[in-house]
């Protein structure tokens, strides 16, 4: 079940979303203006779903939704302050 909460994200780096994708431990949604949804913890909707809406090598805009609440924060603070988990 996905939580009621979006992300949007804003001029984030592609790489280090990626690597915080990489961290989440559920399923995690990307939203597109057109409606698709497409989940990110499969490597080739990330290529498919990022490429539609990127912008030079930044996101411009997207909505995120997570399965799992842990993801959600992981997210938010990446969104919010660019903090990118530690590779264990």
């Amino acid at each position: 079940m996905i939580n009621g909460n979006d992300i949007a994200l804003h001029n984030a780096d592609f790489g280090d979303f990626i690597k915080t994708l990489d961290h989440c431990k559920g399923d995690v949604f990307l939203e597109t203006a057109d409606g698709d949804v497409l989940n990110l913890k499969s490597k080739l909707c990330q290529i498919i779903g990022i490429a539609n809406i990127l912008k030079g090598a930044e996101i411009s805009e997207a909505k995120i939704r997570c399965s799992n609440p842990e993801d959600e924060t992981l997210l938010f603070r990446f969104n919010l302050y660019g903090e990118v988990p530690k590779d264990k």
